[in-house]
């Protein structure tokens, strides 16, 4: 299962990582975020031990969501070095994503 990421966690998981690492910025209600729910699995899976794939519910935990300007969800940002160097806007194919993440390895 994708990494639960809270505001709490957010800076040692994310920030400190040495890896890249792609947080799924979503919410329970929000169907969208369902439909990308399956694929942020699989990657999870496919990046284990090369990445970090994490999830991080809007609602519960704000703050970053705000720093980081999340204005719509599903939003996907990925992390290298504590940096943000791409961002995913709404629901896109899982190649998408691996494509994002493998560009950083």
């Amino acid at each position: 299962m994708a990494l639960e990421i809270t505001d709490a966690t957010f800076e040692e998981v994310v920030l400190k990582s040495d890896k890249p690492v792609l947080v799924d910025f979503w919410a329970a209600w929000c169907g969208p975020c369902r439909m990308l729910a399956p694929t942020v699995e699989e990657l999870n899976a496919d990046y284990e031990g090369k990445a970090v794939v994490g999830k991080l519910d809007v609602d519960a935990n704000q703050e970053f969501a705000a720093k980081y300007g999340v204005r719509n969800i599903p939003t996907v940002l990925i992390f290298k070095n504590g940096e943000v160097v791409d961002k995913q806007v709404g629901v896109a194919p899982k190649a998408t994503y691996a494509e994002k993440l493998d560009a950083l390895m």
